[in-house]
């Protein structure tokens, strides 16, 4: 291969074999991180893909729909919302104008190339999906650019139109998409039946899109056209959900995916009732879910993935599973019921007065449905409206402010009346718990819930959940900063999974973290874009909580891999009356290593140098936070604002979409234990 190199190989040969390579090396990471079963039931799976590949060029034979059977809608169709919104939005769907993540009224085609990434133009082959390498660039594009249309948010979208004002424009364009796709993408072929997760998304929005046309027997069905969709339509269905019961994600795989696979499945069996297999598949699914939601999140609320946003999504899904199943006569436990208001009581724990959640851990923009058109939705907001509704909390009410209409949709137009009743009396605040030991985050804080309020939140919980951790991040004893309701040090994000490992590796690495970094390496080995192999341990050691201080001490031993081991420990102390943060960084090593401090400001902060530091002036603050650093006479400070070599000073507020912010880095080589002492005075 080097004299092939050394001899001007084609840059495209070079590319190849570097892709090859890499794709080797993912496999065998892969591998190591499965267990004998794992391995054995992986092997059996493909197998009997290699099986159902051939069958799916043959309909499998099944009963007729039995439209007599009854299904309760739990998507109301009388929501009492801004029409116009709905209208506009469905109008703008009309114009063939599409958004997909980083891309902003984008024509997909008419009809919409289903199995192209609008992205690269990159057309997905068909082939069979589950054999299908999605993770190949060159193969289909970014992935996440062709799954986010063909997960059928806009047909809400038009449907809600319809609901509304009933114009046979909106139904129109539902049926030419619906019967375009699923010609272009029979059951099992292509990108769009690569993922489980895929079909079982599209049954969510097919579910809600179906309530609000009106059902079965509902007036777009009663013409000849319509009635050739409805069948049609329901032929897909049930493909669709006996190929997710099939394909269930099982052992490493088994995270936030298998949550979202088992309420597609649930929601379309109560949704449509018309075989006699949904019985069986509304019971599965509920089964799933109620053991999934113990096992993926721990007793205080906090999902294992570490991860908010997968932390909403899941509880989206979990929450429109419970409303389907209320509706229809399948409740689900007290247990599964608590879980949730202890995942909800996490998120407002988080979220700081001015409705900032720390963007920890992965992020792809995923939601399970769209139902919102307002300007200023917030998704963890909705998620505190519809959670007051459901446990009767006035807290949770204070916190998501006011009712949004994702909420109206889901709970109909009694909705603004039940939301005002649960605080008719005034005056009941949310109260933020503040240690959550079991996923390992602690916030400190003084004047909590208003104006004047200073929030930290410490991380010293595990990388990620299972085997994988795929969507945690190395980011041990990091914490983020906001005052008065504004970021100020922040967790950067995400920015993207696939198609560019640098900035892969840069958002989920230490270095973009609030946190030490030693000897230029992360706490913990990636092995892959959703694998890490060594993983860093850490821990809560010290919590103390009182009206004049707060006092988090944790440590990790993701250093105590280097040959000379080292361990971080490090203490934050907020004084309540002084209001000020100290951060006492303990290093416990013998040799000589490489130290860096990161502090990543919010891109509405201007960082001006001062003697020993920094200040930290937000744009909507009358006055700066002080950052006073580490004394040590051979260090070096800097600052970094999208910086490309290296990639730092960057934040991602949504998915494949980045801009430059402010990070403030010090920098000295240290010899011996020593501690390094940071002050903010807010």
């Amino acid at each position: 291969m080097h004299d092939v190199e050394a001899h001007g190989a084609p840059e495209g040969l070079g590319r190849e074999r570097t892709g090859a390579m890499e794709a080797a090396r993912w496999y065998l990471n892969r591998l190591r991180c499965m267990t004998p079963a794992e391995i054995s039931h992986r092997i059996v799976r493909t197998l009997s893909t290699l099986v159902e590949q051939r069958l799916t060029r043959v309909n499998d034979a099944h009963e007729a729909p039995n439209l007599h059977r009854s299904a309760h809608p739990w998507v109301h169709s009388d929501a009492l919302v801004d029409r116009e919104r709905y209208i506009a939005a469905a109008n703008r769907l009309l114009g063939g104008k599409h958004d997909v993540f980083s891309l902003r009224g984008v024509d997909l085609g008419s009809p919409p190339r289903w199995n192209r990434d609008p992205k690269t133009g990159i057309e997905g082959p068909r082939t069979y999906g589950m054999r299908l390498n999605y993770r190949d660039p060159k193969l289909v594009g970014h992935i996440r650019y062709v799954w986010e249309p063909n997960r059928h948010f806009h047909l809400v979208t038009l449907a809600q139109a319809y609901a509304l004002c009933h114009d046979v424009r909106y139904f129109a364009l539902i049926q030419r998409h619906l019967e375009s796709w699923i010609e272009a993408c029979p059951c099992g072929i292509g990108p769009n039946w690569s993922s489980t997760l895929e079909p079982a998304l599209r049954l969510v929005n097919w579910s809600i899109a179906w309530q609000l046309l009106g059902g079965a027997q509902s007036q777009p069905f009663a013409e000849p056209d319509g009635a050739r969709l409805r069948a049609h339509w329901l032929e897909s269905i049930h493909q669709h959900a006996r190929f997710v019961r099939r394909h269930f994600s099982s052992y490493s795989s088994a995270n936030n995916h298998l949550i979202g696979e088992a309420a597609g499945l649930f929601i379309a069996a109560l949704t449509w009732p018309y075989w006699s297999d949904c019985a069986a598949w509304a019971n599965d699914a509920a089964a799933v879910l109620e053991r999934e939601v113990q096992r993926q999140n721990y007793g205080d609320g906090v999902n294992r993935e570490q991860s908010v946003a997968y932390q909403q999504f899941e509880l989206d899904l979990l929450l429109l599973a419970w409303k389907a199943g209320e509706a229809n006569g399948r409740s689900f436990s007290a247990e599964y019921r608590s879980r949730i208001e202890r995942m909800i009581e996490y998120l407002a724990s988080l979220m700081d007065s001015g409705g900032h959640v720390p963007m920890i851990g992965d992020s792809d923009d995923g939601f399970a449905v769209r139902l919102s058109q307002e300007p200023a939705f917030c998704s963890y907001r909705s998620l505190l409206a519809a959670a007051a509704l459901l446990f009767g909390r006035a807290d949770f009410k204070a916190k998501a402010l006011a009712l949004d209409d994702k909420t109206r949709w889901l709970f109909g137009p009694d909705a603004d009346a039940s939301f005002a009743d649960l605080d008719s009396g005034g005056g009941v605040d949310f109260t933020p718990r503040r240690a959550f030991a079991d996923g390992g985050y602690y916030i400190l804080g003084c004047d909590l819930e208003t104006a004047r309020e200073i929030r930290v939140v410490a991380d010293a919980g595990p990388l990620g959940y299972g085997a994988l951790a795929a969507h945690g991040h190395a980011d041990a004893l990091a914490i983020t900063l906001s005052v008065g309701g504004h970021e100020i040090l922040v967790d950067p994000g995400t920015f993207i999974y696939q198609g560019n490992r640098a900035w892969r590796d840069y958002f989920r690495g230490t270095a973009a973290h609030n946190t030490v970094r030693v000897d230029g390496l992360d706490q913990s080995q990636s092995g892959g874009e959703f694998l890490w192999l060594k993983k860093a341990n850490a821990a809560c050691s010290h919590w103390h909580a009182s009206a004049e201080r707060d006092e988090f001490e944790g440590w990790h031993d993701g250093y105590t891999r280097l040959r000379d081991p080292v361990v971080h420990r490090r203490r934050v102390t907020l004084d309540k009356r002084a209001r000020r943060i100290l951060i006492a960084d303990r290093l416990s090593m013998q040799g000589t290593h490489l130290v860096e401090i990161f502090f990543h400001c919010s891109e509405l902060c201007l960082a001006t140098p001062r003697e020993r530091g920094f200040d930290l002036q937000h744009s909507s603050l009358a006055r700066p936070i002080r950052l006073v650093l580490p004394r040590d006479p051979g260090a070096e400070t800097f600052v970094r604002n999208g910086s490309l070599a290296p990639i730092s000073g960057w934040i991602s507020r949504a998915f494949d979409d980045k801009r430059p912010s402010p990070t403030i880095v010090w920098r000295a080589r240290i010899s011996a234990s020593t501690v390094l002492v940071t002050e903010l005075r807010c």
